[in-house]
């Protein structure tokens, strides 16, 4: 039953401290590309590609380019990287992140430290000298949202991390349009958008089919607090915002009309996977399947922005 569910935070005792795990001299130079989440740097960089992308209409500045990506990768890796020392503790008792870097004790967490602030001196440095003061911003809003706002805070006390968090999800394409504008207007507002909009509903599928993951770890999501049956319909707003988005962005001239059709098809089968979801016999199977559609919903929609981007 989805009603009547209650949450409780794991006792301290529970807790087990990062000192019980001893360092393990094995660490690679593996181990710290894993440290920055490189599959979350990968989709993230793509969006504020794209972002650059549609602000220079294919005109585009390489050398900035670059240096926009290489700026915003390293602010994000950052902020991953903060984000594996605060939760090393909480990540002991996942079965799916047990084995990462600090949970198996290959790195000290005082080296980690480090390294998350040094990845984000070096990107924040790049994107204030190199790609103007307002992607710099945009940078710090993202990193500081994604480290303190939920990192620190959300994430083990309220429902709403995940619709907070995902203002940070949503800072690279926006940096990567704003380091060609210098200003936010609407194609920053609606590529912002469409980047928030999708990571609520993205990773509740997750939540779902990882509920009793997180209940153990004490991680107070949706699905664990309010249940599977609350999760699906708070999913809904979210995709139904997201269907006229392509539609404006064909509106203000910044992509073509093949764009507006496949990411406004892809928009509408999404909504419809979220709505038979209330109708699904396996929670498991539908979460699955709708978490997968919405990697290739983006995927498929960046892809499509940039190459239906207006000249």
């Amino acid at each position: 039953m989805d009603n009547h569910l209650t949450y409780q935070a794991p006792s301290d005792s529970a807790a087990l401290s990062i000192n019980q795990t001893p360092p393990n001299p094995s660490a690679t130079w593996k181990d710290f590309i894993t440290l920055t989440k490189p599959g979350i740097l990968r989709s993230n960089l793509i969006a504020a590609f794209a972002g650059f992308w549609v602000a220079s209409q294919w005109d585009i500045h390489i050398g900035k380019m670059i240096l926009t990506l290489l700026g915003t990768m390293l602010v994000m890796a950052s902020a991953c990287v903060y984000n594996n020392y605060y939760d090393r503790e909480l990540d002991m008792k996942m079965e799916r992140t047990r084995k990462r870097t600090l949970p198996a004790g290959r790195i000290k967490p005082a080296v980690v430290l480090w390294y998350a602030f040094i990845l984000g001196v070096l990107g924040l440095a790049d994107l204030f000298i190199f790609s103007g003061v307002m992607a710099g911003i945009f940078g710090v809003i993202g990193m500081f949202v994604y480290g303190v706002v939920y990192t620190m805070w959300l994430k083990r006390t309220s429902t709403w991390s995940t619709s907070v968090g995902a203002i940070s999800g949503a800072m690279p394409p926006v940096i990567g349009y704003v380091a060609v504008t210098g200003t936010v207007d609407m194609g920053a507002v609606l590529l912002f958008a469409m980047l928030f909009l999708w990571q609520p509903p993205h990773f509740w599928a997750l939540a779902i089919r990882r509920v009793e993951e997180y209940r153990v770890a004490g991680f107070p999501l949706l699905p664990v607090v309010k249940g599977v049956k609350r999760t699906k319909i708070q999913c809904i707003p979210y995709l139904v915002l997201l269907v006229p988005v392509p539609v404006l962005m064909y509106a203000y001239g910044y992509v073509g009309i093949y764009f507006m059709i496949i990411s406004l098809l892809l928009s509408l089968i999404w909504l419809y996977y979220g709505l038979k979801g209330f109708t699904a016999k396996d929670d498991e199977a539908w979460a699955k399947k709708t978490f997968f559609f919405s990697i290739n919903y983006l995927t498929l929609s960046l892809i499509a922005m940039i190459l239906n981007t207006t000249h």
